[in-house]
């Protein structure tokens, strides 16, 4: 337990005492203020604010962000207003508090829509004085090292926001020492089995490697010392999650991962790094290929080393990274290691010269663009996930600019991160002197030069290959405030071209009567359907098979007799041409469309049988000719080629209503009694659900696989089906088939 006369010891370090004497009166008030509250584990809430002053101070952070921390929770959690932290504190401190604060005022139903607003409210606070951020990430880091005293559930909640959300900020302000904890805590609590199995894994490897290990350090050091290089080496073991991130990305096993162990080399100049390079190259022979030289040119947070992988002693490879004590520093610091204590104000890091520093606020300047062009609050915390992190590559500009991108990224993203007028006006590319199209995607190293044109303007296809936040943001803020005129000839051009590749002539087209598609769509005419097509608001294709769809539908109806054709008439739905529902005679609510598809009214929409998605799965959309809009789980291994091919699928969502019961697979191993099927089938029904199927194979005499499909409303009325199965005496097993 880390008290306030810790606190205050850790503070004398390097703090004069007046400040020190203001950060306890904040103390005093916030441990009042605070009085009677306890946190889960039990403890008085003000050890939790004191944690948080001490992780800040433990980077020497200054006083009146230390007084902030203190104070962090006052507003939201107690009954003491602004105004009054203002008298006591300050206008600074009080817009720290305030900028950590939840908008716990705010009504907002959905709780992503909550929790969106929340972090713009953040992220905007931090582009006005960074301090936010470090408080906020003290915060985390001191809750997350007390999550086990939450339900397993909430656990889970909080380490994938850390995980998606923290952890890179953390990351991408050059703070690896608490990123690092994050990915590591966020492990343990999200996938607790997986952090286990490969905890013990690690362990194993370790006693079997210990010696070997040994004998690479003293070769190291004995030969710096020949040279009579000074230096600080540190053996130090990968971490779990990298080492599962890796085995995930790289589908690899265990076995195969490369750098499992490392040593860092600390040097006192650039120099000596590359003189320990050679000396440890002439030790054991270099992995090819992976050397990295982020000295020369440092990653985007600003993280600089020398990274290189050696065939150590019996072939263990070990990776050995090189750096200064000031590259150290701000590894493990980042923008926290730059901190000015003898200037006031929100913008007190240290030397515009800092590159650490100048690549902080250069990303704060993304963030006020992508908020300034970001439609709601979802859409910008989507944007900065997309821009948290990814794995870099580096790109000249043919003046020698280095430009950092994220992996996979392409020519006009490239054009854009130059500067939004270059991408908005691109019209060609070279790569390497080599001309590509601006879709052609980026790798290391190379040299690309954009062509741009006063007459070229940003494209809706252009959406469909971006990948980089900045680009998607300024296309589609170009795309909003593009003039009514322009996007209605823009669309009408991009209807017609369409039409063309179906070979639909203008002439016929004008015959077809879409009355009532736009009816189905909620357009009121031809020039609403165009000026949607033009802002990027639906896809000229799909509007194309729209209209295929509906006027070839209208035609059956007209071929039909009397009562079926009234039928149709009153209950026609898109999902009914390849999606039957079989509906129960006794259902006493009403079904909806279960998916909301932007631009895709009246298309036909099958839902794949080799997945079975249902309300509530993560989906995809492929159009697949003969079958229309194919709906398929994001996981299923028919369309995991898509992934990698964003342009080929179709962003679909559940709709939030109640959603037609669609169908999926149960697999039940059972007893073999007499009449398990039948009880089985009697709960089914109970939960009003149909059974569209039913097989029952034979195992070994003991034991019958009944292998059922069922109409389910979602996901939680599947749950409850398998929990009831579940606790039958006769059942054994039972899963979804998938």
């Amino acid at each position: 337990m880390f008290l306030i006369s810790d606190l205050v010891s850790l503070l004398e370090s390097y703090l004069d005492q007046k400040h020190i004497e203001e950060i306890y009166a904040a103390y005093l008030f916030s441990a009042e203020a605070h009085d009677g509250q306890h946190r889960l584990t039990g403890e008085p809430y003000i050890y939790h604010p004191i944690e948080v002053a001490r992780i800040l101070a433990e980077m020497r952070i200054d006083h009146t962000t230390i007084i902030a921390a203190i104070l962090h929770d006052v507003l939201e959690d107690t009954n003491h207003p602004k105004k009054e932290l203002i008298q006591r504190f300050g206008k600074d401190v009080t817009e720290l508090v305030d900028g950590v604060s939840k908008l716990t005022r705010l009504q907002v139903a959905d709780p992503k829509q909550m929790q969106a607003e929340n972090f713009r409210k953040m992220m905007l606070a931090m582009t006005r004085d960074i301090r936010v951020i470090l408080i906020k990430l003290a915060d985390r880091l001191h809750n997350m090292r007390t999550l086990t005293s939450m339900k397993p559930a909430k656990r889970r909640r909080i380490s994938r926001e850390t995980l998606e959300i923290y952890a890179p900020i953390a990351h991408r302000l050059g703070m690896n020492k608490i990123a690092t904890e994050f990915k590591e805590l966020g492990f343990l609590n999200y996938y607790p089995a997986r952090h286990r199995v490969l905890n013990d894994a690690i362990k194993k490897v370790r006693g079997n490697n210990r010696e070997v290990l040994e004998t690479i350090e003293v070769s190291i050091k004995q030969r710096l010392s020949d040279t009579e290089i000074s230096a600080d080496i540190q053996g130090r073991e990968k971490h779990t999650y990298s080492i599962y991130q890796k085995m995930k990305d790289q589908k690899l096993p265990f076995s195969e991962i490369y750098d499992v162990y490392a040593f860092r080399i600390i040097v006192p100049t650039i120099e000596s790094c590359y003189q320990v390079l050679g000396v440890v190259h002439g030790i054991y022979k270099p992995v090819p290929g992976k050397f990295k030289d982020y000295i020369a040119i440092p990653k985007a947070n600003g993280y600089q080393s020398l990274h290189t992988i050696l065939f150590g002693p019996q072939g263990v490879p070990v990776e050995i990274q090189i750096r200064t004590h000031e590259m150290h520093k701000v590894s493990e610091d980042g923008i926290a290691a730059h901190w000015d204590y003898k200037t006031e104000g929100s913008d007190n890091i240290t030397s515009n010269s800092n590159k650490t520093g100048q690549r902080a606020r250069q990303w704060l300047q993304d963030l006020l663009e992508l908020q300034k062009n970001s439609g709601d609050s979802i859409e910008f915390l989507e944007s900065v996930k997309i821009d948290l992190f990814p794995d870099e590559v580096y790109i000249f500009t043919p003046k020698g600019k280095i430009i950092s991108l994220p992996r996979g990224a392409t020519v006009l993203d490239f054009a854009y991160q130059i500067h939004t007028d270059i991408g908005d006006h691109a019209i060609a590319a070279r790569i390497n002197r080599k001309p590509v199209p601006l879709n052609s995607r980026i790798y290391n190293g190379q040299t690309i030069d954009i062509t741009t044109s006063s007459n070229r303007a940003p494209h809706p296809n252009w959406l469909q290959f971006v990948t980089t936040s900045k680009a998607r943001s300024n296309i589609r803020s170009y795309l909003k405030n593009l003039q009514q005129e322009d996007a209605i000839k823009l669309g009408r051009e991009l209807l017609t071209n369409a039409l063309q590749n179906n070979n639909i002539s203008e002439s016929k087209f004008k015959a077809m009567d879409i009355s009532t598609l736009l009816n189905k769509m909620k357009i009121e005419n031809m020039d609403k359907l165009y000026n949607d097509i033009g802002m990027g608001q639906r896809i000229a294709e799909l509007v194309v098979g729209n209209i295929i769809h509906c006027c070839s539908n209208k035609d059956r109806l007209e071929d039909s007799k009397g009562k079926q054709k009234s039928k149709h008439k009153s209950r026609w739905n898109p999902l009914s041409v390849l999606s039957p529902i079989l509906k129960r005679k006794d259902r006493k609510r009403k079904r909806s469309s279960p998916l909301t598809i932007h631009g895709t009214e009246g298309m036909v929409v099958h839902f794949a049988n080799c997945c079975h998605p249902i309300n509530g799965d993560t989906i995809i959309g492929h159009i697949t000719p003969g079958k229309g809009l194919v709906i398929h789980m994001h996981d299923c291994n028919n369309v995991s080629h898509l992934h990698t091919h964003p342009e080929q699928w179709v962003p679909v969502e559940w709709s939030s209503q109640d959603s037609q019961e669609l169908p999926t697979k149960i697999r039940v191993d059972v007893a073999n009694k007499r009449g398990v099927l039948a009880t089985i089938a009697t709960s089914i029904s109970e939960l009003e659900s149909n059974i569209d199927n039913v097989t029952v194979d034979d195992q070994d005499g003991k034991v019958n696989i009944i292998t059922l499909t069922i109409r389910v409303s979602d996901r939680k009325h599947l749950a409850l089906i398998i929990r009831t199965i579940r606790k039958l005496k006769t059942v054994k097993t039972i899963r979804r088939i998938k």
